[in-house]
């Protein structure tokens, strides 16, 4: 059994952010102390470590709770459930990664106007034309 600080520590996160899982209903404790403690065994790690790893490849929380209701029944829920969460955050991943690429043409465009020198900003391109709303959308 592991206290809320060793397995925090175990998975190199810090015990708030196990509590926060915890109060959003992602994560719970085995069981408690007599004296109160939170206490944690193999299989919390193991859904612990499953939780971090979706959140590090993006899932939200909302998201990360779809898929450990998944994997919590597994007889009774098929690959294509799993599927489609993944799917579906590609697509959602693929629309902000066009979003930054619209961006970074804007501010390319931007960059282009000006000169960059020292004078005064009194006639700068940038200022003015995001004064007039001159950009790239």
């Amino acid at each position: 059994m592991f206290k809320i600080g060793e397995l925090a520590e175990l998975c190199n996160i810090s015990a708030d952010t196990l509590r926060f899982y915890e109060k959003n209903g992602l994560f719970k404790a085995s069981t408690r102390s007599n004296a109160g403690y939170r206490l944690y065994n193999n299989a919390d790690k193991s859904r612990l470590e499953f939780i971090l790893t979706s959140k590090s490849v993006g899932f939200s929380l909302k998201e990360i709770a779809d898929l450990l209701s998944i994997n919590l029944d597994k007889s009774n829920r098929t690959c294509a459930d799993a599927k489609q969460l993944v799917d579906d955050k590609l697509i959602q991943v693929r629309d902000k990664m066009a979003e930054l690429e619209r961006l970074e043409t804007s501010l390319k465009s931007l960059s282009d106007t000006c000169c960059g020198g020292p004078e005064s900003a009194l006639h700068c391109t940038i200022l003015e034309a995001l004064a007039n709303k001159k950009t790239s959308h």
